[in-house]
Parts: structure tokens; sequence; C-alpha cells
């Protein structure tokens, strides 16, 4: 199994749902949005295994894949391998974890705990849904608490006692900058909305960085932000990817290009774009969270599941020093040389912009989402 290429197809999802989500999401033209493609992957994965039938089959052709063992197999790699922890080496603070809750009264079939377990690392969990549904959501909220060091404190409601199952994912990332910036030279600039008049936030500006490298296609930029590595026995390369159209109300023409572009997330699309030098960089500091019903964007997508719903949160802060950003999922189932001079480009992010954060060797996409008004918590 080839881990990027089966990575590259799941992350063409992410670009169609932000795409949907944009559409149909009343507001999300008009607001900042951020989900983690990686989280929910890896519930649509379990759904997949557990569902079988045409659920399995419906799951299998979103993202892209031969079958469930594929999935599972996928699964597996990025929990034990890309996103492993690697505080203690100098690199980003990544933590992802599993869960499961299941009715006691069910019977559990001893393959499918032994899958939950080892291909997923999930915790397993033996509760009482039918008399103490609300303390079971507590339990699985207050996990996700845990997990994501507090920054998303709840991911259910409340759920009927009819519930068999409750999978959950959460993932937390904090990450520096390769080269962090220098916060003296945090100023106050004007930021051009979609709607409405232009307002003054604080940019992070950089001068002429080598650690930075951007990317000019036709119609717009794409800067890359690297974050500190974790040393020579890591091979793994985490980078903010920042997408910054020509035009000042281009983003979603932008998103429309690139999510029709095959391979664009993985850097193999038909876009091609041209290396360039990076002049002055001003990038506005930003945080803020969103919450997205899965199930239906993915139905909205041609998924027909008989899933009540698949929850989905995210956050994300961008400072000077770095990164920090957080995922929950849950659902609920009913059963260097001389080089020739290029020309430099000033990226000035002072209007709606793409961002992702992705690990390079795989081409996990740990996070998207846009920004529309940095202002916006």
């Amino acid at each position: 199994m080839d881990l990027r290429k089966s990575v590259g197809k799941q992350n063409e999802l992410a670009l169609r749902v932000a795409k949907h989500v944009i559409a149909t999401t009343p507001g999300a033209k008009t607001s900042n949005l951020v989900f983690s493609p990686a989280s929910i992957n890896v519930v649509l994965s379990f759904l997949a295994a557990k569902s079988g039938g045409s659920t399995a089959d419906h799951i299998l052709s979103l993202l892209q894949a031969s079958s469930t063992n594929e999935l599972n197999t996928v699964s597996s790699k990025i929990i034990t391998d890309i996103l492993a922890d690697s505080t203690r080496s100098g690199g980003p603070t990544i933590s992802t974890a599993n869960g499961v809750w299941t009715e006691k009264t069910v019977p559990v079939e001893p393959s499918f705990r032994n899958l939950i377990e080892n291909s997923y690392k999930a915790a397993f969990n033996l509760v009482d849904f039918r008399t103490k549904a609300d303390e079971v959501v507590e339990e699985v909220n207050e996990w996700v608490k845990n997990q994501t060091r507090g920054l998303i404190t709840d991911i259910l409601g409340s759920v009927p006692p009819q519930t068999d199952v409750i999978f959950a994912n959460a993932l937390f990332f904090h990450g520096r900058w390769d080269e962090e910036f220098d916060p003296s030279l945090t100023r106050d600039y004007g930021f051009h909305r979609l709607d409405g008049p232009k307002l003054r936030v604080p940019f992070m500006t950089a001068y002429d960085s080598y650690k930075h490298r951007l990317e000019v296609y036709q119609g717009f930029k794409v800067l890359e932000l690297p974050y500190r590595g974790g040393g020579s026995n890591d091979n793994r390369y985490f980078s903010m990817l920042i997408c910054l159209p020509d035009e000042k109300n281009g983003l979603h023409a932008m998103l429309e290009r690139v999510a029709s572009c095959l391979g664009f997330l993985s850097g193999e699309g038909d876009i091609r774009g041209e290396d360039a030098d990076v002049g002055v960089v001003k990038i506005p500091k930003f945080k803020f969270g969103f919450d997205l019903d899965v199930s239906e964007a993915l139905q909205g997508l041609g998924l027909e599941t008989p899933l009540e719903k698949i929850a989905h949160k995210a956050c994300v802060e961008v400072d000077e020093v770095g990164t920090k950003a957080a995922a929950a999922t849950a659902v609920r189932c009913c059963a260097g040389l001389t080089m020739p001079r290029r020309k430099k480009y000033d990226f000035v992010a002072d209007h709606p912009f793409l961002f992702l954060v992705k690990e390079y060797t795989s081409g996990l996409v740990l996070f998207l989402g846009q920004v529309l008004d940095p202002s916006m918590h």
C-alpha cells in the first residue's frame, strides 16, 4: 500500500467538503472556517469498517479506497506514525486519540474489538446508554476536553437511549515556526473583507526570510511557513500553507479552481506553480473555532447513510510563535547551490485567504480553513 497515494485520495474530499460547506451552510460565505480532514477521515474509516454494506461502499467511494482493510491500514499508519508526538525531539506537540463507547447489553464481536484497539488504538468503554445516556455524553465530552488540552470543551449534546455505539476522535497540534515572527514588528494594518468595510487588525511581519517558501500560480500565491522539525531521526515535515488569491475578492474562485484540480493538496495536481523568492511577508494573527455537521455535508456530496449525525468541532490560533489547533469528531451509531536569480514577491495577506496545516512526507492535511475576518474569535 502506498500511504502517500492513499492519503492524497482522501485529501480530495477535504476541498470538496470545504467547497460544499461554504456554498450551502448559512453564514459560511461570510465567516471564518476551520476543520480537520485528518480527524474526519479517521471516523469515516471506522464507520466503513463497522457498518459494511452500502454505507461502507459509499464511504469507500468518497475516500477513493479499494477496501475497508485499506482504510484501516491507512488510519493505523496515520495514528501511530504521522501523528506521533515529537515534543521531546523539538518538533510539534501532537496528540491524537480515539475512543469507543458501546452499550453494555449489545454483544461485541471479538474481531471488532480487536480492530478498534489495534488498528485505531481506541480506548474501549462499556457503558449504559439505556438508562444513563446523559452521563455517557458527559464522559465523552470530558474525554474530548482532556485530549484537546481544553481547546474543545464538548462535542456532543444529548443522545437517545437507543444509541449503541459512539466513536470519537480528538486531535491536538501545537507547532512553533521554524523562524518565529518578531513581535516588535507586529502592527495594525487594513484587512479587506469580502463584504463590508476594511478593518484594522494585528499583522505579523517578516523580511526576506529564507525559511519561507513561495509558489506563484496563475491568479494566486501559496506561502509555506514550516514548523520546527523533530530532529534528524524524524523524517516528517510539518508546514502551514496560506493560499492567497491575487484579487481581493477572489477566495471563492480560487477555492473552486483548486477543488477541481485532482492532487493539488498533495502537490501533484495539474495546476503548476513557479518557485519565487519571498520579500515582505505580512500575515494577520487569527484565532477562531468552527462547528460542522459532517454527515449533512457528506450527504450533500452523495453519501447515503442512516447515521444520525457526525459532529465535528475545530479551532485554530496563529500568532508570532506558531500555531495551536485542535479538532474533535464524533459519530453515534444505532447499531545550498547558487541558483538563477528569481523574481521576488511580497506576500501581504490583507484579504481573505485559505490555509492548511500539512505534513509533507505523507501529504496528510491536519487542518484546513478560510480566514475572512481575523478579528472574529
